[in-house]
């Protein structure tokens, strides 16, 4: 999902500029107009204000934790604000604390605050809000942080488990690349000295090896260009949504990606309504905190769906999107009127049936990684030393 900034005037006139994630500058001005809003313009984040840049999760987790104990502790916001701000090491988060200690100053919201620096998640702007319209923002404060916590150490998990084959697969591009470029090369030069008649599996490897050697400082820069076009490409909102489908539609791989995704979508609701906010608005929040384009814009879609009258479980199963599972489960949830507790129970058992799923199709990765790379490496030594063996039998029938 990509960045916008967009400005916009509230029914009383007052003009104000926030920055949003959305799929399409379209989907961003629909969304505030249906809220009530006159949407001025609405332009891309980035043009003209680059400089603003995200903090690293925990840096900002941390600054949460002692924020939130300030708070218990009796201190005023504005004193542990300027406090926290004078003791960051980060520059940039340092600057954009101060920035929102002034604003806060002014008599700005401290959610309106943060969300000016646009930098933030938008669900911690959210949560903000949501304990300042209901008096306790400790407690929806002291919340957001649980489910950070939880979703951090979930994500640095998945991360480890991918550790490993990552490694394998390096490791094995990095051999071929040293059999073909270094060592083939070397048995070419060889066998041109002895002169013998070489087998066609032998010629065939002398020939990658070769021109490997020959063309490789020639194609290393047109690779690294190309992936760096790829990735530009897949910034882009098209290219986002092309790469989104095409993770969507793998084989193991989509199914494990779509259920993190409810979990995330699950744990994020779960969050906002306990915090006191209402449906539709926490929605809202809860796609925008989605990585998937599509899966974002299924949810949006079941947001109008919610505004109609219909329920949250029969909207989502609308979208075709959604794990009958976890719209089974939210279902039970709207009916006995217990809707965040279990949102709370869907994220569990996703996040669980992920790391299950994840960790059983790496052991079934990792050992085919392994034979490919036997298989590779045994082929290449067969056809290197076959003329080697076939001149070892004529010489021995010659005798």
């Amino acid at each position: 999902m990509a960045e916008f900034v967009v400005k916009l005037a509230d029914e009383r006139g007052r003009i104000s500029e926030q920055v949003q994630a959305a799929s399409s500058a379209e989907e961003l001005k629909q969304r505030f107009t249906q809220l009530g809003y006159f949407v001025y313009s609405v332009r891309p984040h980035g043009f003209g204000s680059g400089l603003r840049k995200k903090v690293k999760l925990e840096t900002f987790l941390i600054f949460n934790q002692q924020f939130l104990t300030l708070i218990r502790a009796g201190l005023p916001i504005l004193g542990s604000l300027d406090m926290l701000a004078k003791g960051q090491k980060n520059t940039t988060f340092a600057a954009q604390l101060q920035d929102v200690t002034t604003r806060v100053r002014t008599g700005q919201s401290l959610s309106e605050a943060f969300t000016a620096q646009g930098s933030f998640p938008v669900i911690y702007t959210t949560t903000l809000l949501a304990g300042e319209r209901s008096g306790n923002l400790e407690e929806v404060l002291g919340r957001y942080l649980a489910f950070q916590r939880i979703s951090l150490t979930f994500r640095k998990k998945l991360q480890a488990s991918l550790i490993y084959p990552a490694l394998l697969v390096f490791i094995v591009i990095g051999l071929f690349i040293f059999l073909i470029s270094f060592v083939v090369p070397r048995f070419a030069t060889l066998y041109d000295q002895i002169g013998t008649k070489l087998p066609a599996l032998t010629l065939m490897l002398l020939a990658v090896g070769t021109h490997a050697q020959r063309y490789l400082l020639y194609v290393l820069p047109v690779v690294a260009v190309i992936a760096f076009l790829l990735y530009r490409w897949s910034k882009t909102p098209r290219g986002a949504d092309r790469i989104d489908g095409i993770r969507i539609g793998l084989p193991v791989f989509g199914k494990i990606w779509i259920k993190y995704q409810v979990a995330l979508f699950a744990r994020t609701l779960s969050t906002l309504l306990t915090g006191g906010l209402p449906l539709v608005p926490s929605l809202e929040t809860a796609a925008r905190s989605i990585s998937s384009g599509r899966i974002a814009k299924a949810v949006f879609s079941s947001v109008t769906s919610v505004r109609e009258g219909n329920g949250l479980a029969k909207s989502l199963n609308g979208t075709r999107v959604f794990p009958e599972l976890s719209v089974e489960m939210i279902e039970v949830g709207e009916s006995t009127g217990a809707l965040p507790q279990m949102l709370n129970s869907v994220a569990e058992f996703f996040e669980e049936d992920v790391q299950t799923a994840l960790t059983a199709s790496l052991a079934l990765i990792e050992p085919a990684i392994l034979i490919v790379m036997g298989v590779v490496v045994v082929v290449i030594l067969i056809a290197l030393y076959l003329p080697i063996f076939s001149l070892g039998q004529a010489s021995s029938v010659g005798r």
